[in-house]
């Protein structure tokens, strides 16, 4: 059953031009980036590590939250137009199988473009010249990136399911944006999504977690995907969604 609700959603995919909005802001966010990092060598002059501080400020603070929600709010477009929510609540499958199934599917797509950021991130490195080794630390930041961005897209398809309209979840999801920084500026960076997001890809510090920051890194994530999915699945069974 829950194979059927993500082959379903694929197919909602297949023609959409979402891979657009996936390619363009990383794209955007490396190049934005790089440029800064070209124009201010005389004082970045760690190579991978100061052209990582550029190019992940704008993609793990503005773009990548800013695309996270504009995916969201996708999958949810189509049960919003036209009453379909009515149909899909009265389909022959469990509601837990349909949010999960989204789950699933975001949780695919920020992996990709986790992906396509690392492609990005290293060719434009090499295109500015640089020739030291790549970081260490570069899988850590991108997969503990993947994991809080998966948080972020659970709580966004939570937003999405309850609220119609496409735009008004992607402006919660910038303004959490703000939020999370604020967070994290003020040390409580490990206790709120978008913060964790800062955290875990060493957007504005590249020292790392240490071994107990790490476990709290993972366990409020885990909670997070954990508690809001099982609040979205509980509240549509108990009430009716507005479609």
């Amino acid at each position: 059953m829950l194979q059927q609700c993500i082959s379903a959603e694929w197919i909602k995919l297949r023609r959409s031009y979402l891979w657009i909005v996936m390619m363009s802001l990383p794209l955007v966010s490396v190049c934005i980036g790089c440029a800064n990092f070209a124009m201010n060598q005389g004082v970045l002059k760690k190579e991978w590590y100061s052209l990582w501080s550029q190019v992940s400020l704008f993609y793990g603070e503005f773009f990548f939250p800013i695309l996270i929600a504009i995916c969201s709010a996708y999958l949810c477009r189509l049960e919003h137009a036209n009453r379909n929510w009515n149909m899909m609540m009265t389909a022959p499958v469990s509601i837990g199988s349909l949010f999960i199934a989204k789950v699933v599917v975001i949780s695919v797509l920020l992996f990709f473009v986790q992906g396509f950021f690392f492609i990005l991130y290293v060719g434009g490195g090499k295109l500015i010249g640089l020739q030291a080794d790549l970081p260490p630390e570069l899988p850590g930041w991108l997969f503990r990136g993947w994991i809080a961005a998966v948080a972020i897209g659970v709580l966004q398809l939570a937003l999405s399911v309850r609220i119609r309209s496409f735009a008004a979840p992607v402006g919660i999801g910038l303004s959490m944006t703000f939020l999370g920084l604020g967070m994290y500026v003020m040390g409580m960076g490990l206790f709120f999504p978008h913060s964790l997001l800062t955290a875990g890809m060493g957007v504005l510090s590249q020292e790392g977690l240490g071994l107990g920051a790490s476990f709290l890194f993972y366990v409020m994530n885990l909670l997070y995907i954990v508690v809001i999915s099982a609040g979205v699945i509980y509240r549509m069974r108990s009430t009716d969604v507005v479609s």
